[in-house]
């Protein structure tokens, strides 16, 4: 048995119904599991939602979440999508204060990293944006320490398995 913990992705397909992010979010809580990070998105269809769940723990325990997810009456599909090839993202806004000192230094490190500002509307306070994995994210953080944040916030990953892998929400539908 493993009792060694990783990061797993897991893809969901709901029912787009009152209540179901709680039932998931219950599921977790309820039986002691963690969320680390989770995003929920409209699909094409209007009836679907996907949600991205950042959780870990070792193959029992994602064994287990795996087992209880695909329990739930909403749930249409459950995936983790860990070990599979994806596009992986995060966006992750950054609330800087700024002197003059530090302003040039800021921006050449917001270019480097392939941010933006995307507020200067005070100018000695600026929010940029980042979008990359999560470790990207994490040296971009290691790189800010030095100026003065105010203010973070992260969606967390989100995955789309590459090539014609599609999750789609009932059995027979394909993509060519």
């Amino acid at each position: 048995m493993n009792h060694h913990e990783n990061t797993h992705t897991i893809s969901v397909l709901v029912e787009n119904e009152f209540g179901v992010l709680a039932r998931v979010s219950g599921m977790f809580a309820g039986r002691g599991f963690n969320i680390d990070a989770l995003s929920v998105a409209p699909t094409p269809d209007p009836r679907v939602s996907r949600m991205t769940i950042i959780t870990h723990g070792n193959a029992l325990i994602i064994e287990q979440i795996l087992k209880q997810l695909n329990r739930l009456i909403d749930v249409l599909k459950v995936i983790d999508v860990s070990s599979e090839a994806c596009v992986r993202r995060e966006l992750m806004l950054v609330k800087l204060r700024l002197n003059d000192k530090n302003k040039a230094e800021l921006a050449k490190l917001a270019d480097e990293a392939h941010g933006k500002i995307v507020d200067a509307s005070d100018p000695r306070i600026q929010i940029l944006e980042f979008v990359g994995e999560h470790q990207e994210m994490e040296g971009i953080l290691k790189k800010l320490q030095p100026f003065e944040i105010l203010e973070v916030v992260r969606t967390g990953n989100i995955a789309m398995q590459k090539g014609k892998n599609v999750l789609m929400p009932f059995p027979g539908e394909a993509v060519g």
